[in-house]
């Protein structure tokens, strides 16, 4: 297990967090290679909550070695809203991964949100990786993407219990997630 710390991404790491994400997706299976712009998109929305966004910092090195980054969404159903946050993305630099980096961050951001008083997290990731963060398919919930996703991908994270008890619909993202 790799030595390093986390903390709240400052305004100074912005572009060097950006380089971070650009390499940790250049090798990755499904990409548009834009995930740095996403972020950089992100932080200038109103879905962008600053203590939602963490680097992981190598301690001998002093260098960004990872980013995670939540951003509020909603799941807007028939008669009501419900306010979430969205997991978009994690990175970890091809050289640090595999080192539990990307799974702290993860830890990290649930932590964080909980702390907060959020109620849930959404994600569209690898079926096989999320759920040991307790991640379950959305259609648990009859919750939706707004656009066409394998139905395994989508998942969802109760931070409270029965968060999303009377909670379906679909998810609402960031108009910056299709810019």
């Amino acid at each position: 297990m790799m030595n390093f710390t986390i903390r709240q991404e400052v305004e100074a790491d912005y572009l060097i967090t950006e380089q971070v994400i650009q390499k940790a997706f250049e090798t990755a299976e499904m990409t548009d290679y834009n995930e740095h712009h996403l972020v950089a998109r992100l932080r200038k929305s109103d879905a962008f909550i600053p203590e939602f966004s963490l680097v992981a910092i190598d301690p001998k090195t002093d260098a960004i070695i990872g980013h995670i980054l939540l951003t509020k969404i909603s799941i807007q159903g028939e008669n009501q809203t419900h306010e979430s946050l969205a997991l978009a993305p994690v990175s970890v630099l091809p050289e640090q991964q595999q080192k539990g980096i990307g799974q702290a961050l993860i830890q990290a951001a649930i932590q964080a949100a909980q702390n907060a008083g959020h109620q849930s997290i959404i994600v569209l990731g690898h079926a096989s990786y999320y759920p040991k963060f307790g991640f379950k398919p959305t259609t648990n919930w009859n919750i939706q993407a707004p656009f066409d996703v394998p139905v395994e991908a989508l998942m969802a994270l109760e931070l409270q219990d029965d968060a999303l008890k009377e909670v379906s619909g679909t998810i609402v993202y960031s108009k910056a997630f299709f810019e």
